[in-house]
């Protein structure tokens, strides 16, 4: 790393890919804002800020590939994972290839062995500007501390689910016995008058009145450590959700959100190279003018076979062209053998990884049937794409709320049961694809796209004025008390 450079950041991501890349795209927008993402004949231009990235052996080179087009600026350093922890088999270094999610905290604690290293790495750095890292990483928060270095935490979420999560936690919304209600009847937020959501909405952490557990006691040391930080890195746009923005805002006891998204946007231009089958595909419903359908539930989504089976019959039933990406061998698991040569016509299943933000970008792609985790709602918004919201975990439920209610982007699928784990039948799918597909939600959407790209305008964009902002008050400041501890010393 080289010593001249004026700026240096330091970045540790969470093991987890959904968690990972936008701080690698982070990584790339400061760069990019240094104008150090460049073409061959800017080489002799000297980098005024270099970044530093601390990760485990088995995530190095996925890191490693995906800035490889700007590892002059960056220097990836690997920490070794602890491999006896219970549960979970040697070689898991990331939460994508846990047997169970089940196993989340445990592995999220072991992470803490690396503390001791980490902090003896940082001592041998060269000055370091501040560091960002994951909230989950809580640990990495506290050493900034520890050794007087400006620090940010990262957590994955909008603001939208973060005033939400603060609003019901601080009116202990579903813990008071007086006020504790069924899992699905609906309960105003206080802080919110306009938006009501349900207990199912929300894990244990805020709606058990017994506070206490691995889950919470992992909760309370984010909390404790994010407030030693410099506030939180949002993926987000402040256009997006500004009601909920200025509410944590006023909120002097909470961390500081600084709105520098949607990171999605900032990604290098793809070279040519062959097309994968299913972009093919794509390329011919384009031309025979056909509207399709992208289906993807995220890496760590647990779906039953009953649940599959209803998927399948229900989008057969649709008879939608759809592209489903999915690791699981459909007709295996739910028995329904055939399926695929029955929709060969209109439909294609890869279980392959897939570049998401080429296939949400493709002229044919219409609607995206989804999880709602924050990255592929922002990448479904940025795109202009509708979405059908199907939240199964976290805090997606939230921003299923955010796509349907607030933004009116999106149409929700409902559970049998109302539940968010509940089932949801063939004819329920069937119904919202159509409505989807058939709807005008894509003419908010791409107005919301439009404002999304604004947000990131050079010079002008609000999220790039928040990052200017950032990095004066984090920058600046450290020079200057390093100026004044030099002038004490003295």
């Amino acid at each position: 790393m080289a010593v001249s450079s004026p700026h240096h950041v330091v970045l540790f991501p969470y093991m987890s890919k959904g968690h990972t890349i936008p701080l690698l795209r982070f990584a790339r927008l400061l760069l990019l804002r240094h104008n150090r993402v460049i073409s061959p004949s800017d080489q002799s231009e000297e980098p005024n800020i270099s970044i530093t990235i601390f990760t485990t052996p088995q995530n190095h080179p996925f890191i490693s590939n995906f800035l490889s087009d700007v590892s002059s600026s960056t220097k990836i350093i690997s920490l070794p994972f602890p491999d006896n922890i219970s549960g979970i088999p040697p070689g898991v270094e990331t939460t994508d290839k846990l047997p169970s999610m089940s196993l989340f905290v445990p592995f999220t604690r072991a992470t803490k062995s690396l503390q001791p290293l980490f902090e003896e790495t940082l001592k041998n750095l060269p000055h370091v500007s501040f560091i960002v890292a994951d909230g989950f990483l809580w640990w990495t928060l506290d050493s900034a501390a520890k050794l007087g270095i400006p620090s940010l935490a990262f957590y994955g979420m909008n603001n939208y689910a973060s005033a939400l999560f603060s609003s019901v936690y601080v009116h202990q919304l579903f813990t008071k016995p007086e006020i504790i209600k069924s899992e699905t009847e609906p309960v105003t937020v206080p802080d919110f008058p306009w938006i009501s959501v349900k207990k199912c909405e929300f894990s244990p952490i805020f709606t058990h009145p017994d506070r206490s557990g691995p889950e919470f006691e992992l909760f309370i040391d984010q909390i404790v450590s994010t407030g030693k930080s410099r506030g939180v890195i949002v993926n987000s746009v402040y256009e997006l959700e500004s009601a909920f923005v200025d509410f944590r805002l006023c909120d002097s006891d909470g961390p500081k959100p600084w709105c520098i998204g949607p990171l999605c946007l900032v990604n290098p231009d793809k070279p040519e190279s062959d097309k994968p089958s299913w972009i093919h595909w794509l390329d011919r419903k384009q031309e025979e003018k056909c509207p399709v359908l992208y289906l993807a539930f995220g890496t760590q989504t647990e779906i039953s076979k009953e649940q599959l089976k209803e998927i399948a019959l229900g989008l057969e039933d649709s008879k939608v062209n759809f592209l489903w990406v999915t690791r699981v061998d459909v007709e295996e698991l739910t028995g329904e053998l055939g399926f695929e040569k029955r929709v060969k016509d209109h439909g294609v299943i890869v279980r392959d990884w897939v570049d998401q933000w080429e296939i949400l970008s493709h002229e044919s792609v219409k609607g995206f049937l989804s999880h709602c985790g924050w990255n592929s709602v922002q990448e479904s918004i940025c795109t202009g794409v509708p979405l059908l919201a199907w939240p199964m975990m976290a805090e997606q439920p939230l921003n299923a709320k955010l796509v349907v209610e607030e933004l009116k982007v999106g149409v929700r699928i409902e559970t049998v049961d109302g539940s968010v784990e509940g089932l949801v039948t063939r004819e329920e799918l069937s119904r919202k694809v159509k409505e989807l597909m058939d709807g005008d939600t894509g003419k908010t959407v791409k107005e919301y796209a439009e404002m999304a790209k604004e947000a990131l305008a050079q010079g002008t964009g609000s999220s790039w004025k928040n990052l200017n902002s950032l990095l004066e008050e984090l920058c600046v400041s450290r020079e200057t008390n390093d100026v004044n501890k030099l002038s004490s010393d003295n």
